[in-house]
C-alpha cells in the first residue's frame, strides 16, 4: 500500500492537502500511474499547465538516473570489500583511490576540458574539440571511431586521443570536421541518450553528473516505451476532463463495433462495455 501525504497547515492561505491511496501491482505499475494522474487530475490543475508533459519527463528521467547511480553504488561497494579483506594496509589504499578519483565539477558544456582538448554534452551528442596547429589539412588526420573505441592524430605523431570510450556510439552517425584549419570538432552521437557521460575516454577524471546542467524536458528524450505510456496517461487525463471515453475505453467501443458489423442478426441495444 503506497500512501502519499502531508500534514495540512492550519493557515486557511495554503491550499488543502490530502492524502492519497493506492496499491501498487508490480505486474502492472501503469495501473499505479494512472491512478495517481486520476488523483492529480481532480485534486489539481496541474496537468492543465502546458508545461504538465514535460514535467513529468523529467520526473521520470531523474528517478531513471538515481536507479542507475543506485545500482553502480552497489557494485563498487562489493567490489571493495575482497580488497579490504586483503590486509589492514590496503583499506587505506582503496581510499586513497577514491580521493584521487572524485568527480569534479563539468565546464559550461556539461563535458570536461583537459590539456590536449576538451569535451561537452547533451543528452544526446558528445562533441570533441582538440586544438591543432594553424593550416592543418584534413588529409594530415588520422581518424578511426568504433562502438566503443575514438582515436584521433596526425599522421607521422602520437594519437592526441585513442581509447575506450565511456559508452557506446552510433559511429555511422559520428563525424568530424576541421575548424579554421586549427581546431579539430568530432561529434559523437551516443548509443543511449537517456544518459550523461562521467568522461569522454575511460581513464581520464570523472565530472560529478550531479552538478549538470540539464537541457529543457521534453517528452522526446523519453525512450519510445516510456514515451508512449507518459502519453497515453496525459490523453486518457484529458479524455476524462471532457467526459469523454479513454484510450482503453475507446478500444473496446472499436472491437464492439466490429463484431456488431460481423453478427447484424444479433441484438445488441442492451449491449454494455464493462
Amino acid at each position: 500500500m503506497a500512501i502519499i501525504s502531508e500534514v495540512e497547515d492550519e493557515s486557511s492561505t495554503r491550499p488543502r492537502i490530502l492524502p492519497f491511496r493506492a496499491t501498487l501491482d508490480s505486474s502492472n505499475p501503469s495501473s499505479f500511474l494512472e491512478k495517481v494522474f486520476d488523483f492529480l487530475g481532480e485534486q489539481s490543475d496541474f496537468l492543465k499547465k502546458p508545461s504538465a508533459a514535460e514535467e513529468i519527463a523529467a520526473a521520470v528521467r531523474a528517478a531513471k538516473e538515481k536507479l542507475r547511480k543506485a545500482e553502480k553504488k552497489a557494485v563498487e561497494k562489493e567490489s571493495v570489500k575482497p580488497a579490504m579483506a586483503a590486509s589492514s594496509s590496503e583499506p587505506i589504499q582503496v581510499e586513497e583511490k577514491k580521493q584521487e578519483a572524485a568527480p569534479i565539477a563539468p565546464n559550461k558544456g556539461n563535458g570536461y576540458d583537459l590539456e590536449n582538448y576538451s569535451w561537452v554534452q547533451t543528452l544526446q551528442e558528445v562533441t570533441v574539440n582538440i586544438p591543432v596547429p594553424t593550416g592543418t589539412k584534413a588529409r594530415s588526420v588520422v581518424y578511426e571511431i568504433k562502438k566503443n573505441r575514438l582515436k584521433l592524430g596526425l599522421k607521422g605523431q602520437d594519437p592526441i586521443i585513442d581509447g575506450e570510450l565511456y559508452r557506446s556510439v552510433k559511429p555511422d552517425d559520428c563525424y568530424w570536421n576541421i575548424e579554421d584549419q586549427k581546431m579539430i570538432s568530432i561529434l559523437l552521437t551516443k548509443q543511449d541518450q537517456m544518459e550523461w557521460w562521467k568522461c569522454c575516454v575511460k581513464g581520464e577524471p570523472e565530472i560529478d553528473t550531479q552538478k549538470v546542467e540539464p537541457e529543457n524536458s521534453k517528452l522526446a528524450d523519453l525512450d519510445p516505451e516510456t514515451r508512449s505510456t507518459v502519453e497515453k496517461m496525459m490523453f486518457d487525463q484529458r479524455q476524462k476532463q471532457m467526459g469523454l471515453p479513454t484510450s482503453d475505453e475507446l478500444q473496446k467501443q472499436d472491437i464492439l463495433k466490429k463484431f456488431m458489423s460481423q453478427h447484424p442478426e444479433m441484438d445488441f441495444s442492451n449491449a454494455k462495455i464493462n
